[in-house]
């Protein structure tokens, strides 16, 4: 890990991606606007779910979960990335990247979790039909939904913990749009070995049993489209579990990349790319592939839009009366 000839860091400045003025301005509104959709998307798919008691069903109370955490874990990293847009860098305490740190990667392994849950819940649904309902109670949905949320707040605990202890020099620049535990530790005065061995080991760990089990899952669902007799119902399928496909495999291919290696000595800006695609471009796609897509959410959105809009005239009515 790096060190240098200065004294202890309490602030930290991170850079983002260098650019000029102009440059950083159109950064900026584009990952603004994304962000807001991104937000806007999933807020729209958990009220959908509340709103509709057609959907309390174990497929939708995953799906309630997945944006609910969606929403959280885009919070914890492009807030800080807007402002480094907005005024050419944002400082953050010692103490701050560290709990961002830590919230990214409790909130990234329970996303590991809920798709490799989201994947074996369609594997019931599609594979084994006729036993989802004595398979996938309320009971093992509520225990599949608490075991991901708690297994992924406690997977970066110990990494994170051993990071809190280390000292920290500059420079204090953070050439990164986020604290991520490769540019934390390159800051680190002392050997973080241990510390960077840990998060590697841990992040392979949840990244690649989870990708395995996801992959197993859509394996067999893929097995059993195939044998669908009808071509068009084959079709139908396929465009839906392509679609899944395509994010998950955006979402593990830059992750894999990132966290399943030894942490580099140097920072790259080819990393930093890369995390956009799971930070940023994900987090979009998923509510827009894994819900607006559904046709029972579509239809249920409808219906809530309609009758919002009855609430309004009726309001508005009232107080053209009352007036």
């Amino acid at each position: 890990m790096e060190s240098a000839n200065s004294s202890v860091v309490k602030v930290f400045v991170i850079m983002g991606f260098p650019a000029s003025p102009q440059l950083r301005m159109l950064f900026f509104t584009l990952i603004l606007a994304t962000y807001i959709l991104t937000v806007t998307a999933n807020v729209v798919i958990i009220l959908v779910i509340k709103a509709n008691r057609g959907l309390q069903r174990p497929m939708y109370y995953f799906l309630g979960n997945f944006s609910f955490m969606e929403i959280w874990y885009t919070t914890s990293t492009v807030p800080k990335m807007l402002e480094s847009f907005m005024v050419g860098g944002s400082s953050i305490t010692v103490e701050g990247c560290i709990t961002q740190l830590y919230l990214f990667f409790a909130l990234g392994s329970t996303e590991c979790f809920l798709l490799a849950t989201m994947a074996y819940d369609r594997y019931l649904a599609i594979c084994r039909p006729l036993h989802y309902p004595s398979l996938m109670t309320l009971q093992l949905t509520t225990w599949l939904v608490t075991a991901a949320w708690v297994g992924g707040f406690l997977a970066p605990l110990l990494p994170i913990i051993l990071i809190s202890r280390l000292s920290f020099c500059g420079p204090k620049e953070i050439h990164h749009f986020f604290c991520d535990a490769g540019p934390l530790l390159r800051r680190s005065c002392g050997n973080a070995l241990l510390s960077s061995t840990l998060v590697s080991v841990l992040a392979s760990l949840v990244i690649l049993s989870t990708c395995l089990l996801t992959m197993v899952s859509y394996s067999f669902i893929i097995s059993t489209i195939l044998r669908i007799p009808s071509a068009s119902g084959r079709q139908k399928a396929f465009s839906t579990c392509g679609s899944h496909l395509t994010v998950v495999v955006i979402y593990y291919a830059t992750v894999i990349f990132i966290y399943v290696r030894p942490i580099s000595p140097s920072s790259s800006e080819l990393d930093k790319v890369a995390s956009v695609f799971y930070a940023v471009v994900t987090p979009l796609l998923n509510p827009m592939i894994y819900s607006l897509r559904n046709k029972e959410v579509k239809e249920s959105l409808k219906k809530l839009v309609r009758k919002n809009r009855v609430l309004v005239k009726n309001i508005g009515a009232l107080f053209m009366v009352c007036s």
